[in-house]
């Protein structure tokens, strides 16, 4: 069947994942919205074109391949490991370009050699590029999640707290946000004092039984989506965050590691001399930090041509680890992304634990890029 309305080497696209192994997929355009509302984050919950079907269920145009290759993976019971490629056509309200367009990836799922399956990911999209490429100098900038909350957890924050802040990991402003209510924390205001007190002592289950109290009076109780237990909980984790301050010298400490930037050649090296300056331990976050950049080395990147930018993050919830992008030296547009996702699948339904890591090609940036002389 001949490919309409596709870029023109979009064939060269599909020989390159047959030489790779791939098995070829296509998910329906139609989906349901709730995975993406629920996972993929709020940068891209809030460019998706939404729609329901008769019985009112919530649907959307697909946004992206990842979250729908992996409900199919689960749907077909294939077993893993499995390497999955796709080509088509993703709707998403963009910034700069057309809200119809064409993605291609490969996603990469079950494989329990995480180092070698993420340098795999990241040499398999920088070699597509280089051929649709020719000439071109590429440029990968690379982050890691898992040393940032590895980072975050040895700090101390209080659970609240660390999960706000890997939400946030890889946008700048609310990190800033977020780190400057650390520096300055603001107490809830209006609070009935005799609350705060029960929350400060510890006392849950007389704040249990006054909200309970409040709720059959007001007769909010049967109408309420949440029970007073929740609602206590919720109360308690608000004040706590509120009152938390990071002190001077661990705020100072996490505004260095977000600072970090370098060639991956000597990333491992500089984390190591944070964390040992810093009393950090890192633990395991850093053992496959040091396995990852092996790997690449041994698949043949040049690691001086690898950015790493501790602070580097992508705008999708599911990512766990690795994350990166690539695109051509001296142009702002990005060309590849991915990243590592091992809870997703999980979090979907499977019944088993399924690491995963891929990358999706944005076609008409490619486009773009090979009509410039």
């Amino acid at each position: 069947m001949p490919l309409i309305n596709m870029p023109d080497f979009a064939g060269t696209l599909l020989d390159e994942f047959a030489a790779r192994a791939t098995e070829r997929v296509d998910t329906p355009v139609i989906q349901p919205a709730e995975p993406f509302l629920d996972m993929a984050g709020e940068d891209l919950r809030r460019r998706i074109f939404m729609t329901e079907n008769e019985r009112g269920a919530s649907l959307c145009l697909r946004p992206e391949f990842t979250i729908p290759v992996c409900l199919r993976h689960i749907e077909t019971a294939t077993g893993t490991p499995k390497r999955y490629a796709y080509l088509g056509e993703v709707f998403r309200q963009r910034r700069d370009g057309a809200d119809e367009f064409y993605q291609a990836g490969i996603e990469d799922l079950g494989d329990t050699g995480i180092a070698s399956a993420d340098a795999r990911a990241i040499g398999d999209a920088h070699a597509i590029l280089a051929r649709l490429l020719p000439g071109r100098t590429l440029v990968v900038t690379l982050g890691d999640q898992a040393v940032f909350e590895a980072v975050v957890k040895a700090l101390g924050l209080p659970a609240g707290w660390q999960k706000r802040l890997i939400q946030a990991f890889g946008n700048p402003e609310q990190i800033d946000q977020l780190l400057r209510k650390l520096g300055s924390p603001n107490p809830v205001q209006g609070l009935d004092p005799e609350i705060v007190e029960m929350v400060s002592s510890g006392r849950d289950w007389a704040l249990i039984a006054r909200i309970d109290e409040t709720m059959q009076a007001t007769g909010y109780s049967t109408n309420a989506s949440r029970s007073p237990t929740e609602i206590a909980r919720r109360l308690k984790e608000k004040l706590e965050l509120a009152e938390t301050r990071l002190d001077g010298a661990a705020l100072l400490l996490l505004r260095e590691f977000l600072s970090l930037e370098l060639p991956l050649s000597e990333a491992s090296a500089a984390l190591a001399g944070f964390a040992d300056a810093a009393g950090l331990k890192l633990g395991s976050a850093l053992s496959r930090f040091d396995e990852r950049v092996a790997a690449l080395a041994n698949i043949g990147l040049d690691l001086t041509r690898i950015n790493y930018r501790a602070a580097f993050g992508r705008p999708l919830d599911y990512y766990t680890g690795l994350v990166y992008e690539i695109g051509v030296k001296g142009e702002p547009a990005v060309l590849a992304g991915g990243g590592r996702f091992d809870r997703l699948l999980t979090l979907l339904g499977a019944e088993n634990h399924i690491p995963a890591v891929g990358f999706s090609l944005w076609l008409d940036r490619i486009e773009t890029e090979r009509a410039r002389t």
